[in-house]
């Protein structure tokens, strides 16, 4: 009899075991499903990033943030809105281009497997705006006049090294050494016509448009230039194109800033809807009104001149890289 309680006690004992550990495995189980699930959601969920534009390549770009560098993919989808009003409750649809260096906006996407930032929606205001444009517009004058003192400096330099050879050589050797000089000036010359440099781009082609006086409309016969830019701008990657409309200082200053607008903007829909350029590789339209005058306004001619757009194609340096050959201009 003690036997038989001896065995019973055995087997319970045995199957209080066997449910212990059957138990541990399924919560273990559970565990495991519960956190891979969490871990999903967090993945997938949406993050806002706040910073500002630092480089913008074609459907990408890069931000500051406080965290560090952020690459933000755009898409056709993305969002792109203005925040206006004191409570930043009323909202203007942007076009992409408006997302340029120096502008300070929020972003809101999720990140894909590259850790890149597919972006849903970008929000900046009107006032970030104006300043990222101001900005861009000081960077490129600076470089200019830095340009132009360089080149200011190359030629002093010049004309010391052949005041030194003059007096230490023969005239025929002095000509000799003209000549040479003359040579390198020419390819200087040569290349800083086919390597336009602004800012951070080459230019890889420029067409110029002009208007008759009060008129908007593009005329009919710059539309072949204007579609062989794009055709040679879209055979680079991460090409941009830069559209600024002018006017001349004849009339009222608001009156010839609003006919620059329109005259820049007629001209991308050209560019957009006949060259099949993507909203992505359009950089804003930019009014200058009667900023930069290229001609004489006290004459027909020169006001003829000021009343135009230039449309430039650009070639981002970076993407262009150092081992490929640099593009051709016209």
């Amino acid at each position: 009899m003690f036997g038989i309680n001896h065995e019973e006690r055995q087997e319970k004992t045995s199957m209080n075991t066997s449910v212990k550990f059957k138990t541990a495995i399924s919560t273990l189980a559970i565990l495991l499903a519960l956190t891979l699930g969490v871990s999903s959601v967090a993945f997938a969920q949406s993050l806002k990033v706040k910073g500002v534009i630092i480089s913008r390549a074609g459907n990408s770009m890069t931000m500051k943030a406080d965290t560090g560098n952020v690459v933000v993919l755009l898409n056709d989808s993305t969002d792109v809105q203005q925040l206006q009003g004191a409570l930043k409750a009323r909202k203007k649809e942007m076009s992409m281009a408006a997302l340029i260096p120096g502008l300070a906006c929020e972003v809101q996407g999720t990140y894909n497997a590259q850790n890149q930032l597919v972006a849903q929606w970008v929000r900046f205001t009107g006032e970030d705006l104006e300043q990222a444009q101001s900005a861009q517009a000081a960077v490129h004058e600076t470089k200019v006049q830095a340009a132009a003192n360089q080149a200011e400096l190359k030629q002093q330099a010049d004309a010391l090294e052949a005041q030194n050879a003059a007096l230490k050589e023969q005239q025929a050797a002095i000509t000799a050494q003209q000549k040479e000089i003359a040579a390198n000036k020419a390819k200087i010359a040569a290349n800083s016509a086919r390597f336009g440099e602004l800012d951070q781009y080459y230019i890889l082609d420029e067409v110029t448009v002009l208007f008759g006086n009060g008129v908007t409309k593009v005329d009919p016969k710059y539309n072949a230039p204007l579609l062989a830019l794009a055709q040679k701008a879209m055979t680079y990657n991460g090409y941009n194109i830069q559209v600024k409309g002018y006017a001349s200082s004849v009339g009222s200053v608001a009156l010839n800033q609003q006919l620059s607008e329109e005259r820049a903007n007629n001209v991308t829909n050209i560019l957009v809807q006949q060259g099949h350029i993507p909203l992505t590789n359009m950089l804003a339209p930019g009014a200058m009104g009667e900023s930069r005058q290229v001609g004489s306004d006290k004459t027909a001619e020169g006001q003829a001149e000021n009343r135009r757009v230039v449309v430039r194609a650009l070639l981002n340096k970076g993407i262009a890289g150092t081992e490929l050959p640099l593009p051709s201009t016209k």
